[in-house]
């Protein structure tokens, strides 16, 4: 099922296919707005009245949610209530004709309504459904609230996230990305497979899974050297001079991965070629042993240049480096700009400002569509379904849709 409207440039990936997600927050979110970009056709089950509750976290785009319009564009809201026998009869009728649906539902309430992907798949079985939760679908923590702040605490992440002093969670919801790209990604397999040989698919997915994987280091660690990774700020526990240091108006991020960057700092940028064969820093075993000796002979070196020119001259070397952005620096970086990574994207405030999807085609940009209003497709799905105008009437008179 795809419509003229939104049928997009059939050159796009993806075009053609079309998702169901009743969806909210994150996680499923942001894999159904990347298959969006790619150039599905995105329609999103929102509920009476609130929609999304993503929608109502804050107003800073012109009135709407940042998260909102950050993990909405490209889709088609349809409003409509799930607890009236007439909103699920539509939303199933309307998960027929698609290939994926995909929920994020509390634990069992899509079972529930009958969205279910047994159900669902007993009468389709080509369709692609996807549960995404917190914790997955078994297990003592399968109806525990799964919040990315929790998940990010129960897997462990907090642990090597932060300052020696405080435990902090990541400055972006970690475990709810982490869940979504996997998601993307299976979600793609699963259409390639089901291309080969006409066979859909039940995909669980849960924000637990995968943050753990993204821990995968850490965790060998401690299973395999009793090592708990440490909180080192912007540090590094392996590697050293691995952190931020001081320069003449402000600060410098240095991170030398081998010795041979070793000598080349040392000797090249900062002139002081005896630090190459100093037995305490040769090798980068020694430095991490000796990283505050490291520390204080690099901070210092750094705090006689400026930023700027100190960061140009460790390009020049080869060394790795970076200046201590914020988001205003972000928003006017050249390298945004330069590779003309700006787009316009429409709202029902007006157009806003969004960045080009990170998966970059040599032969066709990838769609940004409009971020909809609430219901804004409600009267166009329905009609698609085959219902008229009539019983549209009738269902929005009675609250069922919206």
């Amino acid at each position: 099922m795809q419509s003229d409207a939104v049928a997009g440039d059939p050159g796009l990936p993806l075009a053609g296919f079309t998702v169901v997600s009743l969806e909210q927050a994150v996680a499923a979110p942001i894999a159904t707005r990347h298959l969006a970009d790619l150039g599905a056709r995105v329609i999103k089950i929102e509920r009476i009245g609130e929609g999304d509750f993503a929608r109502n976290y804050d107003a800073a785009v012109h009135g709407l949610a940042s998260h909102f319009v950050w993990l909405n564009r490209g889709k088609e809201s349809l409003c409509v209530d799930l607890k009236a026998d007439a909103g699920i009869a539509a939303v199933r009728t309307l998960i027929a004709g698609a290939d994926v649906f995909v929920q994020n539902s509390a634990p069992g309430a899509a079972e529930r309504l009958g969205l279910g992907a047994e159900d669902l798949r007993a009468d389709h079985p080509e369709l692609i459904a996807v549960n995404m939760s917190g914790y997955g679908t078994s297990g003592p923590f399968v109806d525990r609230k799964a919040y990315d702040m929790l998940v990010q605490a129960e897997t462990g992440l907090v642990s090597i996230t932060g300052t020696p002093e405080t435990a902090t969670k990541t400055g972006i919801p970690t475990s709810d990305i982490a869940a979504g790209m996997y998601a993307l990604s299976a979600i793609q397999a699963a259409l390639l497979r089901r291309e080969r040989t006409g066979t859909g698919a039940t995909i669980d997915i849960a924000m637990f899974d995968a943050t753990v994987e993204w821990l995968g280091h850490s965790m060998y660690m401690q299973m395999y050297q009793d090592v708990q990774i440490k909180r080192m700020g912007l540090s590094h526990a392996s590697i050293a001079p691995y952190d931020a240091y001081p320069t003449r108006d402000g600060q410098i991020l240095i991170g030398v991965q081998n010795d041979r960057g070793w000598r080349t700092l040392v000797t090249d940028v900062f002139q002081r070629p005896e630090l190459a064969g100093d037995p305490r820093f040769a090798t980068n075993i020694e430095r991490v042993r000796h990283r505050s000796e490291v520390d204080a002979v690099v901070g210092e070196l750094t705090a006689g240049f400026d930023t700027a020119d100190l960061d140009d001259r460790l390009a020049k070397a080869g060394i790795p480096a970076a200046q201590l952005g914020d988001m205003k620096d972000l928003i006017a970086h050249p390298q945004l700009s330069a590779r003309d990574r700006w787009r316009e994207v429409q709202t029902e405030a007006g157009p806003i400002r969004a960045v080009l999807p990170p998966m970059t085609f040599r032969d066709i940009e990838l769609r940004m569509g409009a971020v909809p209003a609430l219901g804004e497709q409600t009267d166009t799905v329905l009609a698609e379904i085959g219902l008229d105008a009539v019983r549209i009437a009738e269902l929005r008179s009675a609250g069922i849709v919206q």
